[in-house]
């Protein structure tokens, strides 16, 4: 089941799940104004992204991109991995739904472990902003890095990337 919320309100509930401990501590030190995660995040350019291991197999990849419209977005999901998105600029509308009522459309790929989707019209609409979490387990299907507005955003987010047990 997703989660959503401010990083307390998500600690709250995924206390427990080993590997996140790793992210929460990398999102408490990404939120501090001054520091050096917040300084490195802003400098990458609009449309790159950098990836960086953090401890125990967890990972995060820092992006910057302007939000698409939804006919340009696909729904994913993973197995080997649970997707913790930060939106740390900017604004940015997700979608999710449960993998039970979607049909793939591009089988598993391990290599970038991805599962893609056919559209689907029974999916929630969440609105993610600064310090806003959602959380994807494998069994969570989401399309992300959507407009909430007719004209694109500019977002800045940290995937967190937390291995499955």
């Amino acid at each position: 089941m997703a989660l959503y919320g401010s990083l307390p309100t998500v600690r709250a509930q995924a206390r427990e799940i080993p590997g996140f401990a790793v992210a929460f501590r990398y999102l408490e030190q990404l939120l501090q104004p001054g520091s050096a995660l917040e300084s490195r995040l802003k400098s990458i350019p609009a449309g790159e992204s950098q990836k960086h291991e953090l401890e125990g197999g967890v990972f995060v990849i820092e992006q910057v991109y302007e939000t698409k419209l939804r006919a340009d977005g696909f729904f994913e999901s993973h197995r080997k991995y649970i997707d913790i998105q930060a939106v740390f600029e900017g604004e940015e509308a997700m979608e999710v739904a449960d993998q039970a009522r979607m049909k793939e459309r591009q089988p598993y790929n391990a290599e970038r472990d991805l599962i893609v989707y056919e559209d689907s019209s029974e999916a929630s609409l969440l609105r993610v902003y600064r310090g806003q979490l959602a959380v994807f387990f494998p069994v969570d299907v989401h399309m992300p890095t959507l407009r909430i507005r007719s004209e694109p955003c500019l977002v800045r987010k940290a995937v967190v990337k937390v291995p499955v047990g």
